[in-house]
């Protein structure tokens, strides 16, 4: 069966600061709740060997079903804090309460929780912090409870110094149970196996993607992995599939594994920008959400893949409106039945970078402003040296089927970018052809 995909943008939010990461909250009732953080490096002010300060602010939002008239996003609550590199809601509520943690920049691990008020409104309320090392960035973070397991509740987070640290969360404060140093360089990310949370990934600029068991002590790591060509920065556990493990690097690939044989991924995907972050969907166990950075967002559809297939995962759908590093992303468990959307299809480009003819210019920073080295032509799109720009379109996709046969799928995400400071909320609907044409008939 062929399926048609379409994607709209439902609104578009101006951060201020530079916006980096973004995540729904994953705790019924609160699935209408969205974070924001951002990340700005402000220069030393006019001295040449000034030391550059970076800050941050994190964003409350609420999805309101109120009509396509009105736009669905209403800021609740912004915080100035320091520069957010990363930030995670826990899978479970806590002491029964959402919490939403943050990497930050003066190396800390920050916990909130989601209270709401007699009036109803939802905000931020300070829950506890920790700091994983002095003179550092914190960069990633993840939670144990991918598998709605609160039985156990505990952080990895990894940082700037390549160390990455384990903590457990309990009666509201935040105790380290180990640390080690991981990577030669940063540690650019970190994450637990859903399936076995003794078993810890992580990911850093030395290239390297390694596995660590706690149970045995991080003296040495169950398995390096130098698959990845450049810096690993992005790792996610499949929630649905036992041993199933995403990573994305700086190298432009998305490699699929199964955790049981780290010699050979599953697969190799090639998407033209390098991988900052992947998402699995939340229920539909063969989709995931790629952030990258150069070339926008795809959304990946992995059944082959996972079934043997040694070929690369179809892109089903591609959001390409934002015009700056595309860093964050994420998935809503909002359902989007009775919501209409309130403005017209995203279109593809007439035209790719190469054909524009656009000029390259120099304008990238690592997160830790370590490093100024990639291209990008006037729309922001990166063109590696001595290749040709990656096409836009993704490829057609006649045979796949969402999971659970459903007759269509339609999802709520949202996304953000870096030097244009923007925050967009979108939907993704995947539908039947022969259902739409049914549609258009009647």
């Amino acid at each position: 069966m062929a399926w048609k995909s379409k994607t709209r943008s439902l609104q578009v939010f101006d951060t201020e600061l530079s916006a980096d990461a973004v995540e729904w909250c994953p705790v019924s009732p609160n699935h209408s709740i969205l974070a924001c953080g951002t990340y700005q490096l402000q220069k030393g002010g006019g001295e040449e060997n000034a030391t550059p300060s970076r800050i941050g602010r994190v964003y409350l939002f609420e999805f309101r079903h109120e009509g396509p008239m009105c736009p669905p996003l209403t800021e609740l609550q912004r915080m100035d804090t320091a520069a957010i590199l990363d930030l995670k809601w826990c899978h479970v509520p806590v002491s029964d309460r959402a919490v939403l943690g943050m990497a930050t920049a003066t190396g800390e691990l920050q916990l909130y929780t989601l209270s709401r008020s007699q009036e109803g409104s939802h905000s931020l309320q300070s829950l506890s912090s920790l700091e994983v090392g002095a003179e550092r960035l914190a960069l990633s973070l993840d939670w144990s409870t991918g598998r709605l397991d609160s039985s156990d509740v505990r952080i990895v987070c990894s940082d700037s110094a390549g160390c990455t640290s384990v903590l457990s969360l309990a009666e509201g404060a935040l105790t380290t149970l180990s640390q080690w140093k991981a990577h030669d360089f940063e540690a650019w990310i970190s994450a637990f196996s859903y399936w076995d949370t003794q078993l810890v990934y992580s990911g850093g600029d030395d290239c390297k993607l390694k596995g660590w068991d706690l149970r045995i002590g991080p003296s040495s790591p169950t398995f390096i992995s130098k698959r990845h060509s450049m810096g690993v920065c992005s790792i996610h556990s499949n929630p649905h599939r036992e041993h199933i493990l995403a990573t994305g690097s700086y190298d432009e690939q998305v490699l699929l594994w199964d955790g049981r044989n780290m010699r050979q991924p599953l697969s190799e995907t090639p998407l033209g920008g390098g991988v900052w972050r992947l998402k699995w969907h939340p229920s539909h166990q063969h989709l995931l959400l790629a952030a990258c950075m150069h070339n926008d967002f795809h959304i990946l559809h992995c059944q082959q893949a996972l079934e043997g297939s040694a070929g690369a995962c179809p892109i089903v759908t591609s959001y390409i409106l934002h015009s700056s590093l595309a860093y964050g992303a994420d998935w809503s468990r909002l359902s989007l039945e009775d919501h209409t959307p309130c403005s017209p299809p995203a279109t593809e480009p007439k035209e790719s970078p190469a054909e524009s003819r656009g000029h390259l210019r120099i304008q990238y920073e690592s997160p830790t402003a370590s490093f100024d080295t990639s291209l990008e032509d006037d729309a922001g799109r990166y063109i590696p040296e001595g290749t040709a720009a990656p096409q836009t379109s993704p490829a057609p996709v006649p045979t796949l089927n969402p999971d659970e046969d459903a007759p269509s799928l339609s999802c709520l995400l949202a996304s953000c970018s870096f030097y244009d400071h923007m925050l967009h909320v979108w939907r993704w609907d995947w539908t039947p052809e022969q259902a739409v044409q049914e549609s258009q008939q009647c």
